[in-house]
């Protein structure tokens, strides 16, 4: 019997398969790995059924997205997670997010959270004047829980954030009944513990999918697939907006007179941080040769 279905999880080459009327463990063909394809968590698939609860993937189809880290596919919305303290917003690591998920054709949402342990305001104007969606939550005090639950109940959604923030906890808090594994902050590191291995789809009653994912404490451009300098500006809305007034097409953005990027942010029209950001994450990349640029979508 063939079958369609979602990935839901992938734990040493067994892959958890929803159709639907059922949950079906399934095992890959061989030739994936030889015509180098990776099921993962969001793909969906066919399966021919080998046994009562028990199949073999036979086909993955097109993604219209991808993410390396982790590694979830056709996502909706990516919520992306910082904390207002312990650990502080990496203001850098959020802006990295955003650009890949913009690039890659996914809907970004920021998140601050521990909001009862210090002021978000600042972030938040940030985020919000970038044209981003965004919300403050404290699973202390119950604030912007209800709004996280009714942003992620539609489609496909995924939390990622460096390790400490609260991803689990907030998901918990917004969703009774997922009982993920939540870690406690290391007082020597400063930083939070990993809790979660592998990424995982969990249903909603709404009918949508949310996932958690593993921490992280650092963010390669060049490991995401954004590699092209030319294009890194498209993950920035806000700063986007006015490179069509800039003097000269090849402008970079980032130094060239003329250009209205770098006018915007002297006239207080753009948020200075946003922009520190991609002049950082171009520098990063720019020093990689065209040949050597990989596909943003997989």
């Amino acid at each position: 019997m063939t079958l369609n279905g979602l990935v839901l999880k992938c734990i040493g080459g067994l892959y958890t398969v929803k159709t639907d009327n059922e949950i079906i463990q399934c095992q890959a063909r061989g030739r994936f790995r030889k015509d180098g394809i990776s099921p993962c968590a969001g793909d969906q698939v066919r399966i021919k059924k080998d046994g009562n609860s028990t199949g073999v993937l036979a086909e993955v189809f097109p993604r219209k997205n991808y993410l390396v880290r982790p590694p979830i596919s056709n996502l909706d919305k990516l919520f992306v997670i910082s904390s207002v303290l312990a650990p502080a917003a990496n203001k850098l690591l959020i802006d990295k997010a955003i650009a890949v998920a913009e690039l890659s054709g996914i809907e970004p949402v920021v998140v601050f959270t521990k909001a009862d342990l210090g002021s978000a305001e600042e972030l938040y104007r940030i985020y919000q004047r970038s044209g981003i969606e965004c919300c403050v939550a404290s699973v202390v005090s119950g604030e912007g829980v209800q709004q996280v639950r009714q942003l992620a109940q539609d489609g496909i959604c995924a939390f990622i954030g460096n390790s400490g923030v609260g991803k689990s906890s907030l998901m918990n808090a917004a969703f009774p009944g997922l009982n993920l594994k939540t870690g406690e902050i290391s007082q020597k590191l400063g930083r939070g513990r990993h809790t979660t291995r592998q990424v995982e789809l969990y249903e909603l009653f709404s009918g949508g999918y949310i996932a958690d994912t593993p921490g992280f404490s650092t963010f390669d451009m060049e490991r995401y697939n954004v590699t092209d300098k030319d294009q890194l500006i498209l993950g920035f809305r806000d700063l986007n907006s006015y490179t069509g007034e800039c003097k000269f097409s090849s402008c970079s953005h980032t130094c060239e007179k003329g250009c209205a990027v770098l006018k915007a942010v002297k006239e207080g029209k753009v948020p200075a941080s946003r922009f520190e950001s991609y002049v950082a994450m171009y520098n990063e990349i720019k020093g990689v040769k065209q040949w050597e640029q990989k596909s943003k979508l997989v």
